[in-house]
């Protein structure tokens, strides 16, 4: 079910993604792109990590739908406090960078409909293992927003309809949230505001996790818009980000799918059969990018974009690196508890990347590319990070597991 919901990321995407770069020129097209990027910062201040957190926590509650109830309503009035810390930070962006007060309005909605998502309840039904939700939901709103955004953007002048249309689709999304909740017969609880600051508390080492791994995708970004201030380089970085992003998107089922079974077995055994299977796959998926970049880019950017083929072709190594370092995260180390161990390695390679960036930037030597081959160079340094610490704990899995078996 969650990869019919990757798919869905997939191809809703790709179906707006080629009319956008054609009724919008590149400038309008890297301003959304650019707000989008920032946006990402502030949803992951919403989120903080309660992607895992919270649903470890429901995972442990085995099946107490009380208890259910009160840590979904603890993550949800958690998710409300930090929405308002991640306002104040946007306010303070609004102030530092000059692209995002162009249009300052459009900023505005866009940030609506990341405090939208405060109310959804993604965490819960992961949680519980009722997965069809999340995609039932997601297929639902995303066809509507879809559908809509061919109907109402016609242009430069009507691109204020994308954000009116996410915010559109993310309350129907909470609406029908409400009405699943119902028919689980799970209510919602508020136990107190120090529940919830303990819950951030908790949940602070997956988000210092996530901020660091959103550090390699969004920032490069941020980047470009203030070192360079072009919004066609904005443009040519973003439309091939979002391919390589959308095309990311498709190992996220398999690593959240892993995530809550491994909490139960800890069976290293499985997630070496999950590479073996996968990883074959994963390497012809590069190649085939490689030799299709040129036709993709001109198929869903349109003419004006096969110019940045270049660039994309230099993107493609974070394919390959990206799912073993995904999937030797928070799935492997993580589901034995090796929190540190997790955040530590997608820290240190954030730091790496941060570290290139100002080295690139002072240097003189910033551009798309050397942009591009620092991003993936992050990316396998984190990948060998943590293998390296699932080889060295690679006992603890099979000690767990005895010990559980005995028990």
């Amino acid at each position: 079910m969650l990869y019919i919901m990757s798919i869905a990321k997939l191809i809703f995407p790709l179906l707006t993604l080629p009319y956008l770069t054609r009724v919008l020129s590149e400038d309008a097209y890297g301003f959304v792109s650019y707000v989008k990027s920032c946006m990402t910062y502030m949803q992951l201040i919403v989120d903080f990590g309660f992607i895992l957190s919270s649903v470890k926590d429901i995972v442990n509650a085995n099946g107490d739908l009380k208890k259910i109830g009160t840590i979904a309503g603890n993550t949800v009035a958690a998710k409300l406090i930090l929405t308002l810390a991640a306002g104040v930070v946007l306010v303070v962006m609004c102030f530092a960078i000059k692209i995002l007060q162009l249009n300052i309005l459009f900023v505005v909605l866009s940030f609506i409909t990341v405090a939208l998502t405060a109310f959804l309840a993604d965490f819960l039904f992961r949680g519980i293992e009722k997965m069809h939700y999340i995609s039932i939901i997601f297929v639902i709103t995303k066809a509507i927003s879809t559908a809509m955004t061919f109907v109402m953007v016609k242009g430069d002048d009507t691109m204020m309809w994308i954000p009116v249309l996410d915010i559109l689709a993310n309350v129907i999304a909470v609406g029908i949230t409400v009405g699943i909740l119902a028919k689980l017969q799970i209510r919602i609880y508020f136990s107190g505001i120090r529940d919830c600051l303990s819950m951030i508390k908790d949940s602070f080492a997956y988000f210092l996790s996530s901020v660091a791994t959103t550090a390699f995708a969004a920032l490069n970004t941020l980047i470009i818009g203030i070192y360079m201030t072009d919004l066609t380089l904005v443009a040519y970085w973003s439309l091939s980000l979002n391919i390589i992003s959308a095309i990311q998107g498709l190992y996220a089922p398999i690593c959240n799918s892993v995530y809550p079974h491994m909490i139960r077995e800890r069976s290293l055994k499985f997630i070496h059969r999950i590479m073996a299977i996968f990883m074959p796959i994963v390497t012809l998926g590069c190649v085939f990018c490689f030799f299709a970049a040129e036709p993709a880019l001109l198929i869903i950017g349109g003419e004006k974009y096969v110019a940045a083929t270049t660039i994309f072709k230099w993107m493609i190594p974070i394919l390959f690196f990206s799912f073993p370092a995904q999937m030797y995260g928070w799935p492997t180390l993580g589901a034995v508890g090796k929190v540190k161990e997790t955040t530590l390695s997608t820290i240190i390679a954030a730091v790496a990347q941060v570290v290139g960036l100002l080295a690139l930037a002072f240097s003189g030597y910033l551009t798309l590319v050397s942009m591009a081959i620092l991003r993936f160079s992050t990316e396998a340094l984190m990948m060998v990070i943590r293998m390296w610490f699932t080889y060295n704990h690679h006992n603890d899995f099979k000690r767990i597991t005895s010990v559980e078996n005995a028990n």
